[in-house]
Order: C-alpha cells, then sequence, then structure tokens
C-alpha cells in the first residue's frame, strides 16, 4: 500500500502528503472528508506541498474535497500543486478551477454535484 496521509496543521489548514494512487485514495478520501466535516473555518486550505507523486487519482480527491466543503458552505483552497498534478489538471481543464484562477469575465465554477 502506498505511504499517504492528510493532516491538519493548524485550523483548517490540512497537508496532503505521501503517494497519491488507486491504493491511498479511498482512505485519504475517508480521512479529508471526516477533517473537513469537522473544520470550523469558513474557508478551509489544502496544502499539496509534501505530495511525492500523484495519479489522476490526486486530482477526483481533491475535487472531491471541493465538493465537500462547498456542501457546507464552506471555500477551499488549494496550493501549492506539484508538477505532475499540474500536468494532469491542465490537459483535464481542471487547473483553472483547482488554482482558483479564474479567466476574465468568468464565473466562479459550480461543481458538478455527485447523485
Amino acid at each position: 500500500m502506498s505511504q499517504a496521509s492528510i493532516d491538519e496543521l493548524s485550523p483548517g489548514v490540512f497537508q496532503l502528503s505521501g503517494v497519491i494512487d488507486y491504493s491511498s485514495g479511498p482512505q485519504l478520501r475517508k480521512e479529508g472528508g471526516k477533517l473537513l466535516k469537522a473544520c470550523n473555518a469558513s474557508t478551509c486550505v489544502i496544502d499539496c506541498g509534501a505530495v511525492e507523486k500523484s495519479s489522476s487519482v490526486g486530482l477526483s480527491l481533491l475535487l472531491a474535497f471541493m465538493r465537500d466543503a462547498q456542501s457546507k458552505g464552506k471555500s477551499l483552497e488549494v496550493r501549492n500543486l506539484p508538477k505532475d498534478m499540474q500536468e494532469i489538471a491542465k490537459v483535464s481543464e481542471l487547473l483553472e478551477i483547482l488554482s482558483g484562477q479564474q479567466s476574465p469575465g468568468a464565473t466562479s465554477p459550480t461543481l458538478p454535484s455527485v447523485e
């Protein structure tokens, strides 16, 4: 199993670390969901600077965390997205959503709900 974790560094600030792939994704999803649910901050931050390697599972995980935050009326900021995750996000046209950067005149993205 891959070594990966999500930890709360300070109130509302979480660090995602290790190798994020199909074997670590489900546990990270579960742990991160609990942390976000318990977070009292109006804006939560996920710092990805300690991610060693990630597949598309990492992007899926971040999008799920964004939906979790959105469902609780919170915003989620992603920081220090590693190069491999940036490349996958760029190809998937998700870089603007994950980085919080909008093109001029663009509206805020609404993530699709999962039912």
